[in-house]
């Protein structure tokens, strides 16, 4: 849309006068030192008017002045007359449908999606290189300063297993804004409705409702082990959430509350729903761009026995996001989430 708002101008009708009449007012409107071809000319064009009934001339207010005079000059050299009662619902049915185009392109303007200014090269980057900092960080950096440090990982205390997990998702959810950040650098200044963290706006329903979708999401977890039987059964293990809600370490379990509900959900959210899925609507519509999003979410988790749920997941956060065009309620939902989960281990 443009940004200078269009002004439309209506030309009035042609009266319809007999035709002795309309001969006499033209001699009498016009000046004398009229040409016979410029008399043709003004003839042609109330021939004209007579064969359109009326019609609109929209122009920006910054151009076309002078066109605008020119036809004003037009109709105050015609005979002002009133305009026919037939004539009259017309007139006001095209201003109504006027109206209704310039409300229309107003409305598709504010639900346009975000301004992408980088292209799949750009997205395609940033999601190769979270992926390869995401397992670095965690498998090597991580580790590597656990061992010059003096520490070995499997003989640190429940207490001190939470904390090298909330290190490690620390370094990984800043190894991945950095580099979000880096990526992004020659696009900047961003439009404000990147990345947006607000409390304001009316999306406090849809995580409410959101949250009543939790026993389903769980509740997917059967069903993708009935879709996929020929999947290998997942490896029984303990994790050291478990050992640290078994063992009932207060402090551990207070860690790791903060690394499954405060630090996973804010660094993942930027990612997938940030920059992901907006910058998916560049080549395909909101709806697409939000299920290959929860896909893409999904997969991250390498978790092929709960792949169903966390794509079910996924497409509710990036609905979520999709209506509010705010961060702030998708991390509040995936918090949730896995507080959900937090809490059905401690049961």
């Amino acid at each position: 849309m443009s940004t200078t708002s269009p002004f439309c101008q209506p030309i009035s009708l042609c009266p319809s006068l007999p035709s002795t009449a309309r001969a006499k007012s033209k001699v009498y409107n016009t000046n004398s030192s009229l040409t016979g071809t410029a008399r043709l000319l003004a003839s042609s064009f109330s021939s004209r008017c007579l064969r359109n009934n009326w019609r609109f001339l929209c122009f920006k207010d910054d151009k076309s002045s002078l066109n605008h005079n020119i036809l004003k000059t037009e109709e105050d050299s015609s005979p002002m007359e009133p305009e026919p009662e037939s004539n009259q619902p017309n007139v006001n049915h095209g201003w109504l449908l006027n109206l209704r185009r310039i409300f229309r392109a107003e409305a598709e303007a504010e639900a346009k999606e975000w301004t992408v200014p980088w292209t799949g090269k750009t997205i395609v980057q940033v999601m190769l290189l979270w992926m390869a900092s995401f397992w670095f960080v965690g498998s090597w950096i991580i580790p590597f300063l656990a061992h010059t440090s003096g520490f070995r990982k499997d003989a640190l205390t429940f207490r001190g297993q939470a904390f090298y997990s909330l290190l490690t998702d620390v370094a990984e959810g800043i190894a991945g804004i950095g580099i979000l950040h880096s990526c992004l650098a020659p696009f900047r200044p961003l439009s404000p409705n990147w990345f947006k963290f607000s409390l304001k706006g009316n999306w406090q329903l849809d995580v409410a409702l959101g949250c009543l979708m939790f026993p389903l999401v769980n509740r997917l977890s059967q069903v993708n082990l009935n879709l996929f039987p020929m999947l290998p059964p997942a490896p029984v293990t303990v994790s050291n959430v478990e050992r640290s809600i078994l063992a009932r370490d207060p402090v551990a379990m207070a860690v790791y509350a903060v690394v499954v509900s405060v630090c996973a959900p804010v660094w993942e959210e930027v990612l997938f729903r940030g920059f992901l899925l907006p910058s998916l609507t560049r080549y395909m519509p909101v709806w697409c761009s939000v299920i290959v999003t929860s896909l893409a979410f999904a997969f991250a988790h390498f978790n092929m026995h709960r792949m169903l749920p966390l794509v079910f997941l996924g497409i509710v956060m990036g609905a979520v996001f999709a209506r509010s065009r705010n961060l702030l309620p998708s991390m509040l939902l995936h918090s949730l989430w896995n507080a959900f989960v937090f809490i059905d281990l401690m049961k």
